[in-house]
């Protein structure tokens, strides 16, 4: 008894059939775009769609194997041109073209589709918050605060964010061991959260958010490196938030060089707030060799796209080759931050220990002036 069916394939399936098949015939070794004439290359739909298992109990590969409401769906057709639609229903009896050659045939050229249009870059990012005390106050970072930054370039890939602060710490930046512990907790947390995952592949793009003291944020980027896809966001004051606004003017950071190179050298980043020479030669002495990154007008909420940060990366990279061939490679560079806090990440990570000098971070305290803090690499430092 014939199976009472109707030929008509729902539109939703259709579509489905075309998304799946990337609008090529799907006969092994065919390929041919359907959606244009071979001849004249005008635009037309030359697709057919050709049943797997046949539509008709008596067709080329009949239809005992399959119930009557599956003939229609995905999985029992292929989308093909017509010479080919013709081929594989030439033999009644299916003869070559057996149902399971072309289930083979639709599942290669369908996951073939879907790794090749896999290649397009991945738009997963996940987000990173890193918190420390400063001062007398703890870091307000919290992924609802966050991730609707990434929108429209990124989305966040996972519910939770990869957290690399210390939780409900005690110490504050005046403290004597806060540096140490500190330094201790995010290179551990950092090494099993991050970079593990970095090193498998299963992370592939990081979106950075931190607030905590500026030799610490240098520190992170330090340990990102240079290496990774990631962006890198600031905190607003007006209007308060964390995205970034279109590209717009430069910020003109300007490289100021020493006239005398004399004592050990000293970078002085006055981009948030003015650093005074005196600050400097308290802390390391009035013959220092003074290398100066400012802005025009420095204030705490000047940075306000991506175009800046790069501008500010370029000019590092400059500077920092420049101090090497004036000092020498061995000498160490003290540097002195008063600096918004996605370019303290940006310092770190556009330093390169092999090839640049070695760090002297200091930390700024309001009633004792700058005090050292942290030095990058890590590994100068007696743990």
């Amino acid at each position: 008894m014939p199976i009472e069916v109707t030929r008509h394939i729902p539109l939703a399936v259709r579509c489905m059939l075309w998304g799946r098949a990337a609008g090529r015939c799907e006969f092994a070794g065919c390929n041919q775009p359907l959606w244009k004439s071979p001849v004249t290359q005008e635009q037309v739909n030359i697709a057919q769609n050709a049943h797997i298992y046949s539509f008709s109990d008596d067709g080329p590969r009949g239809n005992a194997d399959i119930a009557s409401d599956e003939l229609n769906e995905l999985a029992n057709l292929m989308l093909v041109c017509h010479q080919c639609h013709r081929k594989i229903d030439k033999e009644k009896d299916g003869g070559r073209y057996t149902a399971q050659l072309l289930q083979e045939m639709k599942g290669q050229h369908e996951r073939r589709i879907e790794v090749v249009t896999g290649i397009d870059a991945d738009r997963r990012s996940h987000v990173v918050l890193y918190g420390a005390n400063v001062g007398d106050h703890s870091s307000p970072l919290s992924l609802n605060a966050t991730a609707a930054c990434l929108f429209p370039e990124r989305y966040p890939a996972d519910d939770k964010p990869i957290e690399l602060g210390m939780i409900n710490s005690m110490l504050v930046d005046r403290d004597q061991d806060y540096w140490r512990a500190e330094r201790r907790q995010l290179a551990r947390t950092f090494a099993s959260r991050v970079k593990d995952r970095l090193a498998t592949g299963e992370i592939e793009h990081l979106s950075v958010f931190a607030l905590a003291p500026q030799p610490l944020l240098v520190l992170l980027g330090s340990l990102l490196t240079d290496i990774p896809q990631v962006d890198v966001f600031q905190l607003r004051r007006e209007p308060q938030g964390w995205g970034w606004e279109p590209d717009g003017d430069p910020a003109g950071f300007e490289l100021t060089e020493p006239a005398v190179i004399a004592g050990q050298p000293a970078l002085v980043l006055s981009l948030s707030a003015t650093v005074t020479e005196e600050r400097i030669s308290a802390a390391v002495g009035p013959e220092a060799t003074l290398w100066r990154v400012k802005v025009p007008e420095p204030h705490n909420d000047f940075l306000r796209s991506r175009r800046q940060v790069r501008e500010f990366r370029q000019l590092l990279r400059r500077a920092f080759d420049r101090i090497k061939a004036k000092h020498g490679q061995d000498a160490a560079l003290h540097v002195f931050p008063a600096m918004p806090v996605a370019l303290a990440v940006e310092l770190g990570r556009v330093h390169m220990p092999k090839a640049d000098l070695t760090l002297h971070i200091y930390d700024q305290q309001r009633d004792q002036g700058f005090m050292p803090a942290l030095d990058i690499p890590m590994e100068v430092q007696d743990d």
